[in-house]
């Protein structure tokens, strides 16, 4: 179980790159904007690639009637996130720990491992909803009321995955660092769990 073990410490301690890495990236390109606006998504707020990019996403949104892009102290997952991630992290040291001395089975980790790939789902989930409301909410007084053929509003949400185009800008989203040292850390986790049942069955 010790190797086993120690895969599962590293893998719980990846987590904390979360809180300074960038769990997502979020980029607007356009002809006008050849280098693009992009905000960096973390699990405990929202910063802009380059300096102002946030302010001049935020000025091109107020013409369609996007809401202003949230700070950290006005969304509840903001404060959530990081403490969700810190227990799962602190829980898998401690898990970590007691399969080296042999008091748990591997079994746990696998356990660690299942609730951590929901609570990441959830957290997938809720980041679409915010996406889709942040593009569909609009101010009905915009200065700008884009609408489709069949004259209903057009929305704005950019992809949870992937590339759209919405009007002539290019939306971009995609993973970040911290993203894949989450995914890593999971792997490990995984790993930890087959390599310690392997150790008990031999």
């Amino acid at each position: 179980m010790k190797k086993s073990s120690i895969l599962m410490i590293i893998g719980s301690l990846l987590l904390f790159g979360l809180f300074y890495f960038p769990l997502w990236n979020i980029e607007l390109g356009a002809p006008q904007y050849p280098i693009p606006l992009g905000m960096n998504i973390y699990i405990n707020g929202i910063e802009g690639v380059e300096e102002f990019d946030l302010q001049n996403i935020d000025g091109l949104n107020h013409y369609i009637g996007m809401k202003t892009i949230p700070k950290a102290d006005q969304m509840w997952e903001f404060t959530v996130f990081p403490i969700v991630i810190s227990c799962m992290s602190i829980i898998g040291i401690v898990l970590g720990v007691a399969g080296y001395f042999n008091k748990i089975k591997p079994s746990y980790f696998l356990f660690w491992f299942i609730t951590m790939g929901v609570l990441g789902l959830l957290g997938m989930y809720d980041f679409n909803l915010w996406l889709i409301d942040y593009g569909s909410d609009l101010d009905p007084h915009a200065i700008m009321k884009m609408v489709d053929p069949q004259g209903n509003p057009l929305t704005y949400e950019p992809p949870l995955f992937g590339h759209r185009k919405i009007l002539n800008f290019d939306a971009y989203s995609y993973p970040h660092i911290g993203a894949y040292l989450m995914a890593l850390g999971m792997l490990l986790t995984f790993i930890a769990y087959w390599v310690g049942l392997k150790s008990k069955n031999d």
